[in-house]
């Protein structure tokens, strides 16, 4: 059985931030992985540009985590999307800030910020040691499948960030809650698409994005885009009310945001002439191609021109379901609040602490999602170097 002082398990953003706050606190620190690289949700996450935190007042960026505000509130206030920033730029990667507040590094992509973080960790005497699958507990020692058969590993202090439950290829896939021995959440789908029958009148629209629009699920509702698919629906504006939606809310689209229901009104009223109501939407309201498509998708229209303003300033659109989990960006569930202290380490197994998306959180993307998971991972891996210390000073 080999010993070791800290051992971080998961390399994912989570997990290599508590290597660094245990590395800084002058601890030796393994981390493992079960994938032959580290990172690899990470990287994926980048491929369209990496987005790191969103720019805004911490009191408003602190409700996009709903129902976890609370929980999160102090993790997030000591790292949050200010330092979130500071901290990719001591890597030596510029940010800057988009239209929309969202935070990217210059070069958009995730392999420099990373391949930087991992010169850092090695620089301070982190190993890292990959195709390392965590099998569960032996005794208080951990478990491992590796390349060189089963290895057992006894650590003064852990830090599991294993992930969530979707995206197995990339290393999350849930496994770890059947062994974990701690009250845990089902896992729910997060930012995911949500699927519908379209009849063959759709076909023509599929990859096309619908923009701008403000989707509505009971009191939840954000003005953004979606992109139509073969299966249904996904994108920004779809994940940032997919909780609700997933919870059996009805959707209604506005397919005008920005125009009130009595100037949709007084534009269709406008004389019509000769032209065809399809023309006729085109030349007083701009409706057009998908946005006219799937104002006909919706039923059968209105006969008057209110009843079709009305319909035009709510569409609704029936879905059958979210996608499946493995193919949402994140998900909700896992362990919950009340398994762990106020320095994330588990009530049932002292010197065990958890980080990131294996906690029972969710929130939108836009930055949100990774911010998270670096101030957890930074959380747990403070806790554990104080639990260190004074494990260290009672010897």
């Amino acid at each position: 059985m080999e010993q070791v002082e800290a051992l971080v398990v998961g390399a994912g953003p989570a997990g290599l931030m508590a290597a660094s706050r245990l590395a800084e606190a002058g601890v030796k620190v393994v981390v493992v992985d079960a994938k032959p690289s580290v990172g690899r949700k990470f990287l994926m996450a980048g491929k369209s540009g990496l987005n790191l935190t969103k720019d805004e007042p911490i009191d408003e960026f602190l409700n996009a985590y709903g129902e976890a505000r609370e929980w999160l509130e102090p993790m997030l206030r000591a790292f949050g999307p200010i330092e979130v920033q500071a901290w990719a730029e001591g890597l030596g990667q510029e940010v800057f800030t988009g239209s929309s507040g969202r935070v990217f590094p210059k070069a958009m992509k995730t392999s420099p910020l990373l391949r930087n973080w991992m010169r850092a960790l090695a620089d301070k005497g982190v190993v890292v040691r990959t195709r390392w699958r965590w099998t569960g507990w032996d005794g208080d020692a951990l478990r491992f499948d590796t390349p060189d058969g089963e290895r057992v590993i006894a650590a003064k202090a852990t830090v599991l960030a294993l992930g969530g439950a979707s995206w197995a290829r990339l290393g999350s896939d849930g496994a770890w809650a059947k062994w974990l021995d701690a009250p845990t959440a089902p896992f729910k789908p997060a930012n995911m698409g949500f699927l519908r029958d379209w009849s063959d009148f759709m076909r023509p629209h599929f990859g096309a994005p619908v923009k701008p629009v403000r989707l509505t699920v009971g009191e939840h509702s954000v003005k953004g885009e979606f992109v139509i698919t073969a299966r249904g629906i996904e994108g920004g504006a779809v994940y940032a009310i997919s909780s609700t939606l997933r919870e059996g809310g009805e959707l209604a689209i506005d397919l005008m945001p920005d125009t009130k229901l009595k100037d949709v009104i007084a534009k269709l009223n406008r004389p019509r002439g000769k032209n065809s109501l399809s023309n006729h939407l085109r030349k007083t309201l701009g409706l057009k191609g998908v946005k006219a498509a799937l104002l006909r998708e919706a039923g059968p229209l209105p006969e008057t021109f209110t009843g079709l303003a009305e319909r035009i300033k709510a569409l609704p659109l029936a879905l059958s379901g979210p996608t499946p989990m493995d193919e949402a960006i994140s998900t909700a569930g896992g362990v919950t609040q009340t398994a762990l202290d106020e320095t994330l380490m588990l009530k049932s197994r002292t010197g065990v602490f958890c980080a990131g998306e294996m906690l029972d959180w969710e929130a939108p993307t836009g930055g949100y999602l990774l911010t998270a998971c670096l101030a957890t991972g930074r959380h747990a891996g403070g806790g554990a170097a104080r639990y260190l210390e004074n494990h260290n000073r009672r010897a």
